[in-house]
């Protein structure tokens, strides 16, 4: 299976795997299964960040290296056949990270890994995680 980490699911994956459910981890952890990271989820960790709004255990580019390392996490590329289909999203989220995510996910035909519960609601494969306390 193809899975695309939503930009919190990649942060407890990289620094707290004990948030994530035991199932969630099982499937992150599945060798036969390939985890991708879209530029997007790097580029709002980078804004929240930057604006204090998030702290990493880690500067960023070490933590997308190791995971490159360890969980064998593959970047993806905001591609133009990403941006079209945003087009018709129906308007359910507003937040444009999610809204890009849902689009490649659709396009790339990878499940979305998420704890956001408003994603399922879109026309595409996900798989919601329920974050542990």
């Amino acid at each position: 299976m193809i899975l695309l980490l939503d930009t919190h699911v990649f942060l407890w994956l990289a620094s707290s795997p004990d948030r994530l459910s035991a199932e969630a981890r099982k499937v992150c952890q599945d060798l036969e299964n390939t985890l991708l990271l879209s530029m997007a989820s790097i580029w709002e960790i980078q804004i929240k960040h930057q604006l204090g709004k998030l702290t990493l255990s880690s500067p960023l580019d070490q933590l997308i290296a190791e995971q490159q390392t360890v969980n064998a996490v593959i970047l993806l590329p905001i591609e133009l056949a990403h941006i079209l289909r945003l087009q018709s999203l129906p308007p359910l989220h507003k937040d444009p990270f999610d809204r890009i995510l849902v689009a490649q996910s659709i396009v790339t035909g990878a499940t979305l890994l998420t704890a956001d519960a408003k994603l399922p609601d879109y026309p595409a494969a996900i798989f919601r995680v329920a974050p542990t306390s």
